[in-house]
């Protein structure tokens, strides 16, 4: 059953309220400086309602980056770590990265004409919707490698570019790369606005992510994480390339969000964003730090504009994280209420 959560942040209230008396000039004049900020910054998050959610958010940023402040975090610290799918852009009906290995069964099938008899790929092609619901791991890894190995790192990536030009969401018959949450671009755009650096850190795929992130999200290849499989080096016609195995390197969800963070960022984060129970490590492990910490929780809640899921969902369940959100102090984004607009009203 949907559950909300209202949020009401008061560390930035509490944090005012505990100076002294006798530092009351002190304390008017960090006021005049940041009211006008969060006045500011509130308006660059347009697509934000608002409400505690959004005052959370422009509060805490205050906090961290007015210098002076007694919570004042240098930018070489300022790291906020964003899952992607169902976070920064729609997860359902199924992840978009499984939606394109599914689109590359059908493009590959005439090379393989095995497939037509052999499964899980019978099942793929004969658009087997019963049948596709009952996948398991393994089939779905078969699916992965035969659609994700055996080429250069360099083909793959053109693969899923092109992909991204022509395929359209089973749904909303848009671009997939049109179906980004529009409140947390401008999210991304405020945070980098105020000295933050954005990561990515997803479950999918680090080449698929890498192939849409910077010119979509403004994140650049370096700053994206994600899970992997193994690649190697060879010489083709004496040009080095690297191949793409169907070995797996790392998995990028749940414990293994934090362990990459530290593997590639090497700093914890001051702020994390997710939306189901495979962020929670990643939100314990921020939010555990010295110091100023923020965590939030997209929760699905618009059943009219996008969809309505959480506990039972076998895509982005929320159950663990969303229990823990409320004695952890997380903010939890009710996207009905919270978000006065879902996507870009834009189209292609």
């Amino acid at each position: 059953m949907m559950q909300r959560h209202p949020v009401n942040d008061t560390r930035f209230i509490d944090g005012m309220m505990s100076i002294r008396a006798t530092r009351s000039i002190g304390l008017v004049a960090l006021l005049l400086v940041v009211t006008p900020v969060l006045g500011d910054d509130a308006a660059s998050l347009s697509s934000w309602n608002d409400t505690a959610s959004k005052r959370a958010i422009v509060e805490f940023v205050a906090r961290v980056t007015t210098e002076g402040g007694a919570e004042f975090v240098p930018p070489e610290e300022r790291i906020a770590v964003f899952d992607n799918d169902g976070t920064l852009w729609c997860e359902q009906p199924m992840y978009f990265q499984l939606l394109f290995a599914l689109d590359r069964v059908h493009a590959l099938a005439d090379q393989q004409p095995e497939w037509q008899d052999q499964q899980p790929f019978a099942a793929v092609l004969a658009n087997d919707r019963e049948k596709l619901a009952a996948l398991g791991h393994a089939d779905l890894g078969a699916i992965m490698a035969a659609t994700h190995a055996g080429m250069t790192t360099d083909e793959f990536d053109a693969i899923v570019r092109e992909w991204f030009q022509t395929a359209r969401h089973p749904i909303y018959d848009r671009p997939y790369t049109e179906l980004v949450y529009q409140p947390m671009l401008e999210l991304l755009d405020y945070l980098r606005a105020h000295g933050f650096q954005t990561y990515i850190v997803s479950g999918g795929g680090v080449d698929f992510i890498r192939s849409f992130a910077d010119e979509v999200y403004g994140i650049p290849p370096e700053q994206v994480i994600g899970s992997s499989g193994l690649t190697h080096f060879e010489l083709r016609d004496g040009v080095p390339v690297l191949i793409k195995t169907a070995e797996i390197g790392s998995i990028d969800d749940g414990p293994g969000k934090p362990a990459n963070i530290e593997l590639h960022i090497g700093r914890r984060p001051l702020m994390a964003f997710g939306n189901s129970d495979g962020d929670l490590q990643m939100l314990q492990w921020t939010t555990a730090g010295e110091g100023p910490r923020f965590g939030l929780i997209v929760h699905h809640t618009d059943a009219e504009r996008e969809f309505a899921y959480d506990r039972e969902s076998h895509i982005g369940k929320l159950d663990a994280a969303l229990d823990e959100a409320a004695t952890r102090g997380w903010t939890v984004v009710d996207m009905q209420a919270d978000w006065g607009t879902v996507f870009s009203e834009e189209s292609n």
